[in-house]
């Protein structure tokens, strides 16, 4: 009885577009006049565009022609790297807000303004990577930037009701 296996091999696809003697491969040629066609079609029709796509030089009609693609959210990987850095702005802030003991002392250590800071840097990472995020990395950051916000609403909260009460018993 015969042992009924898959060849499991792999197939490797020559993506240059020069050959060795350095002329534009045909299939090179090819496959770009496939992408200039169906990003053609792709487009919205010159009728909605409208008159001012033809007053525009053509180097801004080119890059008309050629549009970039943006990534769709679920393309996007979740990044290791970008998980890091929020998790490091996070705990920075959090260890401002009371949440570590400064070694020396042995105290919670309260620096408001620099909470502020870090929630602030979160908020504009979260502003200049919108769109540009996978679906986990968006969530992350949202879910942080609520629970930071909120919790140092509490802690500034309970700071000012602090100062109030020892600027009663002063007087």
């Amino acid at each position: 009885m015969a042992d009924p296996k898959h060849d499991e091999g792999f197939k490797v696809v020559d993506r240059r577009l020069f050959t060795e003697e350095g002329e534009l491969r045909k299939d090179a040629i090819e496959q770009e006049r496939r992408e200039e066609e169906s990003a053609r079609k792709a487009q919205p029709s010159a009728q909605t565009k409208g008159r001012a796509s033809e007053k525009a030089p053509a180097s801004a009609r080119a890059v008309e022609k050629s549009p970039i693609p943006e990534p769709s959210e679920e393309s996007i990987a979740p990044s290791r790297n970008f998980q890091m850095l929020v998790d490091f702005l996070t705990r920075n802030a959090a260890a401002m807000m009371g949440g570590m003991a400064d070694p020396r002392t042995g105290q919670a250590f309260l620096d408001l303004e620099g909470a502020r800071d870090m929630i602030d840097m979160l908020d504009e990472l979260r502003d200049k990577t919108r769109g540009n995020l996978a679906k986990s990395d968006e969530d992350l950051l949202v879910e942080v930037l609520g629970s930071l916000k909120l919790t140092y609403m509490e802690v500034s909260r309970a700071a000012a009701d602090a100062m109030a009460k020892k600027a009663a018993q002063k007087k």
